[in-house]
This record gives structure tokens, sequence and C-alpha cells, in this order.
């Protein structure tokens, strides 16, 4: 998958001398190739629904997604989606002709940092996550460079358990072979929750949170890419697992918090007729050729048990990558989130005997 994320950062005075403190974005994942041409299989969760992802449901009806992800802020989620809109056309001129669209967009809630009152996210943000996504999706493997995490994109302005949270990212290879790739948008929980391999960090860690802290209901919202044949029905079992990881890290899926889960798998991936059941029709020169794993055998029942374990280790870790990534950020009415204390962690992870300190004999 290739990931794509612009960031919003601005200090000016509220209008109309100015925009206003921004501390938001958008992060584009797309998976290659035109999804309009040629969907994918797909299927979600939710753990606790407080929050919204549009797409979600013809994703959940159909069992396909026909756009990229698109994650930003919760005040910015019409623009994203109208944006989203008008660049996927600007691409195939047979959407909003031949047949609509609705692109997946999903929020989390950024207005403990950023000022929500301003429109903040522009077109020109959307189409530069969006082609930064492409790029990626469109390199080789081996070419591709690990996604930027922490406070940038969508998680420019997110915290978590705790401290700042924002983009974290983490992969699985499963014996068969295939990869399991993870995104991960973390704005949830209070620093008494935070958990490391079975450890209550944030209690011991209580003295290292500085300044206001954001509301523990927060969200999360969590994407899974796999290479794998998948069908709809896997794509959903293997998102319902993310919320296991959550769980890992601390979470409980507060009352007022958006835990939602989409995975997205290519193995199967057709066509668009043939994907959603069309009569053929006269090709474009837009449809991609029918992949190889089209003609794959689907895995399901028990061989999908590497692909559950792959989820839920990959989001207990891109949670943890999302934080430890994210340096401290000040944000509007000099609200602060502080970034997680590497040091100190790992200082309690080799007190509680989890890992070795610096030096140590092996």
């Amino acid at each position: 998958m290739g990931v794509g994320h612009a960031t919003v950062w601005r200090d000016e005075p509220p209008p109309p001398a100015g925009r206003g403190i921004a501390r938001t974005g958008v992060t584009v994942i797309d998976v290659g190739g035109n999804m309009f041409a040629g969907p994918v299989p797909s299927g979600g969760a939710v753990l606790n629904g407080a929050g919204e992802c549009t797409g979600f449901l013809t994703s959940a009806e159909w069992g396909l997604t026909e756009t990229p992800v698109f994650l930003t802020s919760t005040m910015q989620l019409g623009r994203v989606y109208d944006a989203a809109c008008e660049l996927l056309m600007e691409d195939d001129p047979r959407i909003g002709a031949d047949d609509v669209i609705i692109p997946v967009v999903a929020e989390c809630d950024d207005s403990f940092l950023n000022d929500a009152r301003r429109m903040q996210v522009t077109k020109d943000d959307v189409r530069a996550a969006l082609n930064e996504a492409r790029a990626s999706a469109a390199r080789g493997l081996a070419d591709r460079a690990a996604p930027s995490e922490g406070a940038v994109g969508a998680g420019t302005g997110m915290s978590c358990l705790g401290f700042k949270g924002g983009i974290g990212t983490a992969s699985r290879v499963t014996p068969s072979g295939h990869v399991v790739g993870l995104l991960v948008l973390t704005n949830f929980g209070g620093a008494d929750r935070l958990t490391v391999d079975g450890v209550p960090v944030g209690r011991l860690l209580r003295d290292a949170s500085s300044g206001a802290s954001a509301s523990p209901a927060g969200s999360c919202i969590t994407v899974v890419v796999t290479d794998a044949p998948l069908d709809a029905a896997a794509c959903a079992r293997l998102a319902r697992r993310a919320g296991l990881g959550l769980a890992r890290t601390g979470s409980t899926a507060n009352h007022g918090s958006g835990e939602i889960f989409l995975a997205l798998a290519t193995g199967l991936r057709a066509p668009r007729n043939a994907a959603m059941g069309f009569n053929p029709a006269p090709t474009t020169g837009l449809e991609p050729a029918a992949s190889a794993g089209a003609a794959a055998t689907a895995i399901t029942g028990n061989d999908l048990n590497p692909f559950f374990a792959a989820v839920v280790e990959a989001t207990e870790e891109a949670v943890l990558n999302s934080m430890l990534a994210a340096r401290t950020v000040t944000g509007r009415d000099g609200n602060v989130s502080p970034g997680l204390p590497a040091d100190q962690v790992r200082a309690v992870l080799v007190a509680a005997g989890r890992i070795q300190s610096p030096g140590a004999d092996v």
C-alpha cells in the first residue's frame, strides 16, 4: 500500500486577521491502480461507533472498496469528501457519468490542539496527500520508503493514552508469504491506561506527562491492507481483530470514542464489472487487467489464523509507533500534548524484566 500525508500547521491570529491555530491534516492510503476501475474486496468492524467513516456501509453491503482511504479531523470530513470526489473525477471521466462513488473518509477529533472552528484543510492538501500515496504505491516494495509517523498528516493534532499520538504503521509477513500492512490514526485513552508488553507504563510515568490533558474518549481508525486472496467476509474478520490489538495498549473503547476498522485485500481484485457483478460492458482502456490473484483460491477457515495474529500484533505495534514517533506539540489555547519519553519507557520495561538494559550481557 502507499501512504501520503499533507500536514497543516499554522500559527496565525483568528479571522479576519488570520486563519487561527492549525494542527491538522490529511492522510491517504492507496492500494495502487485505479480503484474505480478495479475495486478491492474489503470488510469492516466497529468496536465503538461514536465516529464517522463514509463509504463504510457500501463496503459492508458490496464487500468492495472503490476509492483510496482518506483520514482527517472530524470537522474537516466534509471538505475532504468533496475534494476526494473532485480529484477522483478528474482521473476517471466515468465517475459521476456511468456511476457514482462514495469515497472512504474517516475521522478523529483533533480539537484539543487544533482550532476546529476554522476550515483548515483545502483541496490542495487532499491532492498533495493523494499524490504522495499514489507515488508510494507505484514504487516496488523494496524501493518504498517507510511512511512518516507521529504528528504528520491526519495525525498532526491527535493525542493518545495521555501523550502525543497520530499516525502509526506496522506490518507482518505470514507463513504463506503474504504481507499484512496496517496504519492507525490514534486519538484515544488516558495516561493511566497506557500498557506496553503487559506493563502499566502509563501509571509508572504519571509524572512525565505535563500540561493539559486531552479527553480520554477519543477514537482510533485502523486500516489493514494485505496482498492475500481474501474475500469480503475474511476482510471483515481481519478488521475485527484490530480491537484486540488496541486492548493490548490500554484501550477500553470509551462511550464517546469511535474505533472503526477497515481491511482491504488485493489478492482477489478484479475489473469493476466482474467484481461488482455487472453485465459485460465495452472496455474504455481504463480497466486494469484481472490480476493473477483473481484466479487464486480464497484463503478461509483455519488458514486465516496467521492473518488474525498479524493484525493483532501489528495494531499494538502501530499504536506504540504513533506515540514514539511523535514529538511534544503545543496547539490552540496553549494546550500541550507531550511526547512519550522513550528513555523513561525503556527504563520501566528494563525494571519489569521485559527487555535488557543497553550494554547488558546477552
